[in-house]
């Protein structure tokens, strides 16, 4: 059978690449490694959050977002330095996607039936000056539905194509390589999976039953990043960033293996930032797994008191839900993998959300009941769930069992009491005036002056010591491996580059494998809320290249 496109990667890029695709009738084959549960990829398990600017979302809550802000903060975060080369192309698709963003990104998924949250969530805060890192603004739109919401009009449209004979697609195929003929990309070669019936998001066999070669003039690759494979992670570790974790947990599941990189590099590809990568520092063990080593992120709000290994509260502006990567490296300084949170139940009640479709039923269901359940005294019910079977949880009356429990769950005595409760009592004494010289009280004070903090995400500031407050809890963090910021040098077509900056001919790549565009649009800092879109840009940046 002909085909005009080879796509590999059935996940959100490759749903959107093909949908593109298939608009101008040419024929697509839509081939991946996991079985037909897992269509979607890593973005049905997400919280389904996009950075949208100056949306009508943003207006209705009395926020004032401009373009120019949101450039101003993506510099700020990208920081770019390797202009004359590996950001060259990556800067110009950060360019095109704040504008894409700040125009007809909102416009475009709300045509296919999206729509989101109205309050709009602030994510990566900063903490430094108006030109540092950071938000300067809540720009992260929840979308009503969360990662299955988003996925599902891309999925359908391919379904359609499967039914109007424009798209075949077949799971269980395993791209092992990219065919290649006078230097152009003319199709793949690779090994037929035995069928599986895990579910979505289980690790799969990888027994080979068989061998398959497919030739079309294009082929894109769409396979993800390195998230689940630790080795990768460690090997292409930032000396920026200390020694590579000895302890890790994972944010992804096991297929997010990073495999097609090396495979689209033998074919002459560029990889570009490899040392750029986006782990988190608020990872938790899920108590109900579904892949290896399954962590959630915790979103946390901004009053939780952060310590590192040794009970050091740690320094502004290491806050929680502030600056990822510094607080990632501010963990690692401490020569230790884990942190911890202190906070109360008022606090938790509030302020922990959990990352994850899976995680936010009420979101993700589209019950309006279950999400008003939220304003409720208690923490919602998936929070609670881990509050009682979580092992890095620890619920405590008062602070000497805290204290206790912290130490057993560490499995050493590195928490000392006396060291934790002056801590606690110096932030306390603080809480006595509406004007404090810690700056984490300033902080929550002034996010509590934007409407959708006060309504839903920031705890009413209270001393945590007060009895009325508890019970105590501490929460022991990993780190959560996440994403891939660098990745497949690209043009602003999606065409993969070689080492000479020329396009490879035939090959196109889209999603994190291409570093959501260009080998590392995001730099050396996410916004947040860009992951997802940095799929949707990407994949209908190359699907409109092959469309014409």
């Amino acid at each position: 059978m002909n085909y005009d496109v080879i796509v590999v990667g059935a996940g959100l890029a490759g749903l959107v690449a093909t949908s593109e695709v298939i608009k101008a009738r040419k024929k697509v084959l839509l081939l991946d490694q996991e079985p037909e549960s897992s269509m979607g990829g890593q973005a049905w398990w997400s919280f389904g959050g996009l950075f949208l600017v100056d949306s009508p979302e943003q207006r209705r809550l009395g926020i004032k977002d401009s373009k120019e802000l949101a450039w101003q903060d993506w510099m700020g975060s990208a920081g770019f330095d390797r202009l004359d080369d590996e950001d060259q192309w990556a800067m110009k698709w950060a360019e095109a996607y704040v504008d894409f963003a700040a125009n007809e990104k909102r416009d475009w998924l709300h045509s296919l039936g999206v729509r989101f949250f109205p309050v709009v969530g602030w994510a990566e805060r900063g903490g430094y000056l108006a030109e540092g890192h950071g938000n300067s603004v809540p720009r992260f739109h929840i979308t009503w539905g969360t990662g299955p919401g988003l996925v599902k009009p891309f999925e359908e449209m391919v379904r359609g194509g499967i039914a109007k004979g424009l798209v075949d697609y077949k799971p269980r195929h395993q791209v092992d390589e990219l065919l290649t003929e006078n230097g152009a990309v003319v199709g793949v070669k690779g090994s037929e999976l035995e069928p599986s019936d895990v579910k979505r998001g289980e690790r799969s066999s990888r027994t080979i039953i068989g061998e398959f070669t497919y030739k079309a003039p294009a082929v894109v690759v769409t396979s993800g990043g390195i998230g689940a494979n630790f080795d990768l992670v460690r090997e292409n570790w930032p000396a920026r960033l200390g020694e590579p974790p000895k302890q890790m947990i994972s944010g992804v599941p096991a297929h997010v293996d990073g495999r097609m990189l090396a495979i689209t590099e033998n074919a002459g590809g560029r990889i570009v930032n490899k040392d750029r990568m986006w782990h988190y520092t608020e990872g938790i063990r899920n108590w109900n797994p579904i892949w290896p080593f399954h962590g959630i992120r915790i979103l946390p709000g901004p009053s939780s008191i952060w310590l590192d290994a040794e009970g050091n509260r740690f320094p502004a502006p290491n806050f929680p839900g502030f600056d990822t990567l510094g607080t990632l490296q501010a963990i690692k300084d401490t020569g230790y993998d884990y942190s911890w949170f202190i906070l109360t139940e008022k606090m938790i009640e509030k302020e922990f959300a959990l990352s994850g479709s899976e995680q936010n039923p009420d979101l993700t269901g589209k019950s309006i009941k279950k999400v008003l359940s939220r304003v409720l005294p208690g923490p919602p019910a998936p929070v609670k769930a881990f509050m009682d079977h979580g092992e890095d949880f620890i619920v405590a009356e008062t602070l000497e069992e805290l204290v206790a429990g912290m130490n057993r769950v560490a499995g050493n005595d590195l928490i000392d009491i006396t060291k934790i409760e002056r801590q606690l009592l110096a932030r306390d004494r603080e809480m006595d005036n509406t004007f404090t010289k810690d700056l984490q009280i300033t902080a929550l004070r002034g996010a509590r002056n934007y409407i959708g903090d006060k309504l839903i995400r920031v705890a009413k500031p209270h001393k945590i010591l007060d009895p009325k407050n508890g019970p105590l809890i501490a929460v022991k963090l990993n780190i959560l491996t996440r994403k891939t910021l660098g990745g497949l040098q690209t043009d602003l077509s999606g065409r993969v580059l070689n080492e000479a900056g020329n396009p490879v001919p035939g090959l196109y790549a889209a999603g994190e494998v291409a570093g959501f565009g260009g080998g590392g649009v995001h730099g050396y800092r996410a916004l947040e809320g860009t992951f997802l879109g940095g799929c949707l840009f990407s994949g209908r940046i190359v699907g409109r290249t092959l469309s014409e």
